[in-house]
Formats: C-alpha cells, structure tokens, sequence
C-alpha cells in the first residue's frame, strides 16, 4: 500500500476523536492534511467534510482518507456517494482489517462517539498496515464502479 497523503475530517461530534487520529497517523510518520471542522463547538454539517475529503482521495489512488462524526454512519454514506470512493466504517480492528483486504477502502470512518482513544489507535494502525488482498476480491471491486 503505497500512501502520499492521508487526509481527516470530522464534522463537530468527531473532532476530539480527530486529535487522537492525527497524532497516531503522525506517529506512523504518514503526511496528514486536515480539512477541518476546528473545534467541537461550532455544529457544522458532516456531508460537507465527507464530500470535501472524497474530492482529495479522488484525485490520486495513492491518497488515503480519514472520516469521522458521532457514530461514523452519516459521513461514511456521503463519501460513498463518490464513485471512487470506498468509505468503510470500522468498529473494531477485524473491520479494520477485512475493510482493506477484501474491500480495497481507501476511506476509513469511525465513530468519535462510539470508540475511545486505544480502540481509535489500534484501526488506524491496522487498517494503514494492511495490503488489499486481490485475486476474487479485486472482481468485486471491479464490479463497484459497474452502473446497474
């Protein structure tokens, strides 16, 4: 997995979550860009940081994206919504780690509501370390971008 760039955004619910997210990623050494929200206070809307993000992670296959709102479900949906995208929303590290290797997601969300720091720490270093496996899942992914 060959990453330039990783970009994060929360909206206000995801922003405490965002800190912790950022200071993993710069401890693994990746380049982090910040598209914001800047604080918790301020209650700002999520599909505007999801579809801002996805733009990024659009324009080059070796951009990665960070994601996060309260529960992880609204941003994720609208960074799906780009065709280029493919936004996986984590609970957990087995999620973390089936999100990259059968499902190829260069967005990973999560819930700052939902995780606390170390389980926050521990997806963001396994889904980064993990390779897309290929072969029958590579078929599949293929088939996302098909218009039915």
């Amino acid at each position: 997995m060959q990453i330039e760039k990783i970009f994060i955004a929360s909206d206000h619910a995801g922003f405490d979550a965002k800190q912790i997210a950022k200071k993993t990623l710069n401890q693994m050494n990746f380049e982090v860009i910040d598209l914001g929200t800047n604080d918790s206070q301020k209650s700002v809307d999520y599909p505007d940081f999801a579809y801002a993000l996805s733009k990024e992670i659009a324009k080059d296959e070796k951009n990665y994206g960070i994601l996060i709102c309260g529960t992880g479900i609204g941003i994720s949906i609208a960074a799906n919504r780009n065709p280029k995208i493919r936004c996986a929303l984590c609970h957990d590290a087995l999620t973390a780690k089936l999100a990259r290797e059968h499902n190829d997601a260069n967005i990973l969300a999560f819930g700052g509501r939902i995780l606390g720091s170390a389980e926050i720490e521990s997806i963001i270093k396994i889904f980064f370390n993990t390779e897309f496996l290929g072969g029958r899942h590579a078929r599949r992914i293929a088939k996302l971008g098909e218009i039915k």
